[in-house]
């Protein structure tokens, strides 16, 4: 349990878990990502605040899953970079071969963080642009 005598989140445990089940039957796990201030990865890569990432054994070297941060080294155009991305910015993680896995709802941090992004830089949204991202479905 937290000091706040709340229990800790379950997203990171999830994580974990999808994770392992692309392994062992052979998929590629991939995570989207909302970047904030406190991701580090290569902005020439994301795409509408967004990025999806391959964390599979053979694309992403020294993988550490924390329950605060996700850590890993990737290559990107051949170059070798260090990502650091927060488990509350993690919207879903799935296989790519079959779009099973899992999303999340956005966390009570980010929320709090776009209402405030919101407030501070009022102006015109655009429409909700259709994305590529695959069918997920939940694993029973």
């Amino acid at each position: 349990m937290s000091s706040a005598g709340e229990p800790t989140s379950t997203k990171p445990y999830l994580l974990r878990a999808v994770y392992e089940w692309c392994v062992d039957n052979g998929y590629t796990p991939q995570i989207s990502v909302v970047v904030d201030a406190q991701t580090r990865v290569p902005m020439a890569h994301v795409r509408d605040g967004e990025i999806i990432l391959n964390i599979g054994p053979l694309a992403a070297n020294r993988l550490r899953m924390g329950n605060e941060i996700i850590e890993c080294t990737a290559r990107f155009s051949g170059v070798a970079q260090d990502l650091v991305i927060p488990v509350s910015a993690v919207t879903a993680i799935y296989a790519r071969e079959t779009g099973h896995g899992m999303s999340f709802g956005a966390e009570k941090k980010a929320v709090e963080a776009d209402a405030a992004q919101e407030q501070a830089a009022p102006g015109p949204k655009d429409p909700p642009k259709a994305g590529r991202r695959p069918a997920l479905r939940r694993i029973k």
